[in-house]
């Protein structure tokens, strides 16, 4: 008896014997058991995943002796000619052959009237329908609208694009998908056992990944190898007949991009261009890789991948050591070069340049992570109070020197009588010193006329006229969600523009950024030479003694050797933002150095 292949051999004859189109063959059972049979079908998918078996299968349910049935006997006259192709009632017509009208009519057209032979159905298989001229397509569509009640057409195709809208319409359309992974090493692990092969999981999964959701082709290379290596296979075996690259050194691959070794990355693209490995498909198997990777990070689902029981941990492993961002930049630059490396006459050098980029890509800072840490360290420059500092270690608590007796604050020149009565009028009772909190408007506006310039200039890069036009404002008040920037009485005219929605809406978010918390805007003529706001201020100076006028308000002067409060702030300020770990990885990164700061 001649020699049967696997692929043959291994044909199913029942619905259940299919692998992997579960939907398609649940509804053509349950449309024979509920006797709606439909006239046409057309059944669309990649190469072999199982369009003509499921068509004659569906042909023997319709013919067999005990049907229709959604499980034919196999047995009976109907089913064994079906079987064996010599069946007078069901016709397989190749249409990559018969393209021709002429051919259409004498198979087809004129033999529809006849009736069948054995069974009580006539069906037409037309394999890759597509490849029918487009006379051959017209001449079918009455025939294919309105035939014969015993005649059923099943249509199969890899390119449904190409068939016509009127042929599809006129048909139920099943599309079949490639088989999952583990579904092909589960059917030929049964293939295996039943033939006596003993084949590692490692081997199984290799095949599997060659075929590329197509069980015939695995069929096809389970086959080859078998009469390669005998009744032992393992993975080595499928590497060097296929040409394909072991799980492990992909991974061990990738591993290299994500740390940023382009040393390892050179020898191992050297090491499997020298095995003779398909660089090609190296290339679309780490893409493939890379977006498990990143379906781990961000959908957090292992159980939705096609992938072997062993490759989860590496995925979890190498998902925890980089970020969404840079896995999208990697798959990018991949996608980018996998078109091209089929063309390319070196093939090894592209994909070293490519990897190269790749890891140039997971090692360096990206641009929304760096202005986030921009943005942070302007925040901090704007506030000018220092952030709380981090308990200090264990250890005595250094207790500073008090101040000596002549560091008193320093008393200004009395002020106008109207300043004086006003002041007399919230003096104290009591006169020994006393020591205030200032109110939180005035510490914010304080910070805020402080950072005031610098917030301008932020707004004049987008908006460099409403920034010409602010520089001629100042910080009155802060009250609540209320800011108040007071116009020189001069520049009367500018208040007009200033107070329009459209110049409104970026000074409010300006404001809104600085101050951490959303604002409005008012605007108010003032005198040219109104103050702007005091810092705020930690102790009131010390009261007057009895009946001398009481000094203004005003931000009292340090001690004598110390700086001003203000610039100690800003001094801390720059201080943690040279220190920052964010800044020093910029720096880094682009290999630069802080030569100054400005506000």
């Amino acid at each position: 008896m001649a020699y049967e292949v696997l692929a043959r051999k291994w044909r199913p004859q029942q619905f259940d014997d299919v692998v992997g189109q579960q939907h398609v063959t649940r509804t053509l059972c349950n449309a024979i058991d509920a006797k709606r049979i439909a006239h046409a079908y057309l059944l669309v998918g990649p190469r072999g995943i199982g369009k003509t078996s499921i068509a004659r299968i569906f042909a023997k349910a319709l013919n067999c002796a005990k049907g229709p049935t959604p499980t034919p006997c196999g047995v009976c006259d109907s089913c064994r000619e079906i079987t064996e192709g010599s069946s007078l009632d069901v016709l397989e017509f190749d249409a990559a052959s018969n393209t021709q009208v002429d051919k259409v009519r004498d198979i087809i057209i004129d033999h529809v009237a006849y009736a069948p032979a054995r069974g009580p159905y006539k069906v037409y298989i037309v394999d890759e329908v597509h490849m029918l001229s487009p006379s051959s397509f017209n001449a079918l569509l009455k025939t294919l609208e309105e035939p014969p009640a015993h005649v059923k057409f099943i249509f199969a195709t890899t390119e449904a694009q190409k068939v016509p809208t009127t042929i599809i319409s006129r048909c139920q359309r099943f599309d079949l998908r490639r088989i999952p992974m583990r579904d092909i090493m589960g059917h030929l692990a049964k293939i295996a056992k039943a033939e006596g092969i003993e084949a590692s999981e490692d081997a199984l999964l290799a095949i599997a990944r060659g075929a590329e959701g197509g069980l015939r082709d695995a069929e096809s290379a389970l086959d080859q190898l078998i009469s390669f290596r005998g009744k032992t296979i393992g993975e080595d075996d499928v590497l060097s007949v296929f040409g394909l690259v072991s799980r492990r050194s992909l991974e061990d691959l990738a591993a290299a991009v994500l740390r940023g070794d382009l040393a390892a990355i050179v020898a191992t693209v050297g090491a499997l261009d020298a095995h003779g490995k398909n660089l090609g498909r190296v290339l679309v198997e780490l893409i493939e890789h890379f977006r498990n990777v990143l379906i781990v990070r961000s959908a957090g689902g292992i159980a939705a991948l096609d992938i072997a029981a062993g490759q989860a941990s590496i995925l979890e492993a190498q998902a925890a050591a980089t970020t969404d961002a840079r896995l999208l930049r990697m798959i990018e630059v991949l996608m980018e070069s996998e078109g091209r490396v089929r063309y390319s006459l070196s093939p090894r050098t592209l994909l070293e340049t490519t990897l190269m980029r790749c890891a140039r890509a997971a090692a360096t800072v990206q641009t929304d992570e760096l202005i986030r840490r921009l943005n942070e360290c302007k925040a901090m420059l704007a506030a000018g109070a220092p952030e709380e500092a981090p308990a200090p270690a264990a250890g005595p608590t250094p207790v500073r020197p008090p101040a000596p007796p002549a560091a008193r604050p320093y008393a200004p020149p009395p002020p106008a009588a109207d300043d004086t009565e006003s002041g007399s009028e919230e003096e104290d009772s009591t006169p020994s010193p006393s020591v205030r909190e200032p109110a939180a408007g005035a510490a914010a506006a304080g910070a805020l006329a402080a950072a005031w310039s610098a917030t301008v200039d932020r707004i004049a890069v987008a908006k460099p006229r409403l920034g010409a036009e602010l520089k001629a404002t100042q910080v009155v008040s802060v009250d609540g969600d209320r800011v108040t920037l007071g116009l020189a009485r001069a520049a009367a005219d500018r208040l007009t523009f200033l107070e329009a929605a459209a110049q409104r809406e970026p000074v409010e978010k300006a404001l809104s950024r600085a101050l951490q918390r959303q604002v409005s805007v008012a605007f108010q003529l003032v005198d040219a030479a109104v103050p702007a706001p005091a810092a705020p201020r930690r102790a009131a100076p010390p009261a007057p003694e009895s009946g001398a006028a009481r000094p203004p308000a005003s931000a009292p002067q340090p001690p004598p050797g110390e700086p001003p409060a203000d610039e100690s702030a800003k001094r801390n300020a720059r201080k943690r933002l040279i220190e920052d770990p964010g800044v020093k990885s910029i720096m880094k990164s682009f290999g630069g150095k802080i030569v100054d700061i400005h506000e």
